[in-house]
This record gives structure tokens, C-alpha cells and sequence, in this order.
């Protein structure tokens, strides 16, 4: 920001706060506020203050200056700005316009304070802002079906926009990384939304179903939405004919999770395909299948935390396990907290099998209390458990519970 005296014919010269903008390749400039009407020691002042120095002003602002509004601006312009150090707003498209200022203040938005679409037009309107966002882009009379109007010609452009993604984050040898996720919806209008594998635990809700390709650092490169009922597994290969053919990259290492990398995943379509390698997981139980028959020697872990290892059930595999210490005594912590939650349940059991009146007698109803409780937290395995017609003792299994 600056300020300006501009020549004014035979009136006193207007004395305006300004600031300069880019928009595309022309320099431009607006103005903020008309500061004719102050004295001259206070435009000094403010002169001063905007080249950083520091000024005491209360003496010289007249008592009719006052603030009647504010705008927080500074979030605003730190997303703005690093949007155009990354040369996101040029990828979106290089020509200016408002649907391009529509899609980046929408951007910009879900960042700060994601809302609905109504939400957020009216986040930019000049009586109803939340911060100085409508201001920058000139989007203060924007209304949802603009915004909706806006997404409509993005998602012409998202062919383009991935394709520029993928030329200056992948190239052949590139870690891809894959995964998927899904979001339940409101309503019936969606063709995608199915009844499906629902993470949000909404009961009764259709969902849409999403996979996301990035780059080795995280970097979004393309997303695709599958109907809602579409399994994880069933994803993998438009993404795999994406990468390879829209994206021309065919030499490719792609990581993902062990549910969408299934062993008839990496059987019928990941070893068919030249050029491509794979990084994922391994199930639990395949783990804990590996460690019975000593193909991973755990005693290693206690003096490296990453071990290179062969087993016969995977041929041409190379295998790798990591001992992670903080989800170890996570897991432990976790795992205590159930046991101790349980045992004070047993209790209560043992107690109303020892009490004079309406006692709990019966092995088959101590069973199935204790059933209850086992089930309840998933913790069968790791008890002994001696159940009889007039009484009920339990014993933990400490070599299975410290493995």
C-alpha cells in the first residue's frame, strides 16, 4: 500500500490510499480510501508507517477518525500468494477472469473455513464478510450459482489441470502414491451416490466413493469419484491405465495399502503390467503367519528397527519389516486399557455369582455373560478362562500379551 496526491484541475489535490495488483501480465492499481479530508501531519504519519517506521499518532488523528469495520486480510493474502508461488492459479488456466477469481476464491475458502457453497458467497459479500477475501478477488456480489456455475467449468478443465500436475511432479521411476477414501451425502439428487462400506458410520446415508494419485511428497496430481457401493480393490486399475496412458508414465513404483493391493490385485493385474513395481503391506494375519514359522526374527528388532527378510510364500517379493516404538506403546497402552476395562466386568460376574440373593448359577449363563464381555472388546485370545456351574476364574496370558 502506498499513498498518492493526485492533481486535481483547480481543486486542492486528492490524497488517496492505494495499492498495486497483478492481474495476468498488466500491473494495476486501486484505490482504498480517500484520505483528503486529513491534515497533513497525519498523512505524513501514515506515509512513514507504511515505509515501516514507527510512529506515535495519538496526537495528530482528529477525534472524528475513527475505525468503523475491519477485515482480517493477512491469512488471506499469505494463501493467495503462496497459491501463485506454486503457479497453481496459472495451471488452472493463464487467462484472467472472474470464473478463474470464482474458483480460486472457492479454494481459498475451503482452506480458511470450509462451508457450503451459500456459506461461502455470502463470506464474501460486502455486508456479510468474514474476512477481506471478496475484497482482493472482487467477488462480493458473487452468489452460490456463481460458485456452482464455476465448479461446472472446472470440471471441463480437470483433464488439463491433472495432465500439467502430472508433467512437473511424475516422470518415470516416480513413487505414485494411491489411496482412497469415501463421504456420505444428503439427498437423493447424486447418479454416484450408492449404499456402501460407509467410514462415517452414517446409517442410511448413500456415499461416493474417491481415489487420490500423488507424488512422492504428497502433491495431488488427479482424483476420480467412484459410485458409492465401488470396493477399494476395484479402483486400482483406471487409476494404474491413467497414470500409464493419459500421463505417459509407464515405469512407475506404486505405493499403496493393503486393502486396495490384495494378493488377486498384485496377481491379475500388477505383475501383468511391464514396468510397474509396488510397495504396500502386508495383513496382520499374514504377519503373524511370517513370525510363527520364523521367517522374521524378532530378537533383530532389538538392535536395528528395520529388517530385510525372504519367505517362500513370497517368491520374487522383497519383504521388509519396521518396528515402529510409538505405535508399539500405543498399541500396548491400548491394549491395557481394554484389559483392565474387561477384568473390572469379570468382577461384577464373579460378584453376582457370590451373592446370597438371585445369584448368577449356571455355566452356561456365566458363559454367556462372560461372552458378552470378551466380544464386547475383542479380547478372547488373551485369557484363560475356567468356567463352572457355581463359579467363574480367569487368568491373563502373559506370553501371548507381551508378544
Amino acid at each position: 500500500m502506498y499513498i498518492e496526491r493526485v492533481p486535481n484541475r483547480n481543486s486542492p489535490p486528492a490524497v488517496l490510499l492505494r495499492e498495486s495488483y497483478r492481474e495476468g501480465e498488466r500491473v494495476k492499481k486501486r484505490t482504498l480510501a480517500n484520505l483528503s479530508t486529513l491534515p497533513d501531519e497525519v498523512v505524513d504519519n501514515m506515509k512513514l508507517v507504511l515505509k515501516g517506521a514507527k510512529v506515535s499518532m495519538t496526537e495528530t488523528i482528529p477525534d472524528n477518525f475513527e475505525v468503523i469495520r475491519s477485515r482480517p486480510h493477512g491469512h488471506v493474502m499469505v494463501i493467495l500468494e503462496t497459491i501463485k508461488k506454486l503457479g497453481l492459479d496459472k495451471i488452472i488456466t493463464k487467462t484472467p477472469s472472474r470464473t478463474k477469481n470464482l474458483v480460486l476464491g472457492m479454494i481459498i475458502a475451503r482452506i480458511i473455513n470450509p462451508k457450503s457453497k451459500l456459506a461461502t458467497a455470502r463470506g464474501f459479500h460486502e455486508k456479510t464478510f468474514s474476512n477481506s477475501l471478496g475484497k482482493v478477488l472482487n467477488l462480493e456480489r458473487a452468489d452460490e450459482d456463481e460458485l456452482y456455475s464455476a465448479l461446472d467449468w472446472l470440471i471441463s478443465k480437470q483433464d488439463k489441470i491433472e495432465n500439467k500436475l502430472a508433467t512437473l511432479h511424475l516422470d518415470n521411476g516416480s513413487l505414485v502414491l494411491y489411496d482412497v477414501t469415501s463421504t456420505y451425502l444428503e439427498g437423493r439428487g447424486c447418479e454416484l451416490g450408492k449404499y456402501g462400506y460407509n467410514r462415517d458410520k452414517k446409517k442410511g446415508k448413500t456415499q461416493i466413493v474417491f481415489g487420490l494419485i500423488c507424488d512422492k511428497n504428497g502433491c495431488p496430481i488427479a482424483v476420480e469419484v467412484f459410485e458409492g457401493n465401488t470396493s477399494d480393490t476395484r479402483t486400482l486399475k483406471s487409476q494404474i491405465e491413467k497414470v500409464r496412458k493419459r500421463f505417459g508414465i509407464n515405469n512407475v513404483v506404486w505405493v499403496t495399502d493393503r486393502g486396495i493391493l490384495t494378493s488377486s490385485n498384485i496377481k491379475e493385474l500388477v505383475k501383468l503390467v511391464e514396468g510397474l513395481d509396488y510397495i504396500s503391506g502386508l495383513t496382520k494375519a499374514s504377519i503373524r503367519k511370517l513370525a510363527e514359522v520364523e521367517a522374521i526374527q524378532l530378537g533383530l528388532f532389538d538392535e536395528v528397527n528395520l529388517v530385510e527378510f525372504e519367505s517362500e510364500d513370497y517368491p520374487d517379493e522383497r519383504l521388509m519389516a519396521c518396528r515402529n516404538p510409538l505405535i508399539a506403546a500405543k498399541n500396548q497402552k491400548q491394549r491395557e486399557a481394554l484389559l483392565q476395562i474387561a477384568e473390572e466386568q469379570f468382577e461384577l460376574i464373579i460378584k453376582a455369582i457370590k451373592r446370597e440373593k438371585r445369584a448368577l448359577k449356571g455355566a452356561d449363563k456365566i458363559a454367556l455373560r462372560v461372552a458378552k464381555v470378551l466380544n464386547k472388546y475383542k479380547i478372547n485370545k488373551y485369557y484363560n478362562l475356567n468356567i463352572k456351574n457355581l463359579g467363574f476364574t480367569y487368568e491373563r496370558k502373559q506370553d501371548l500379551i507381551e508378544q
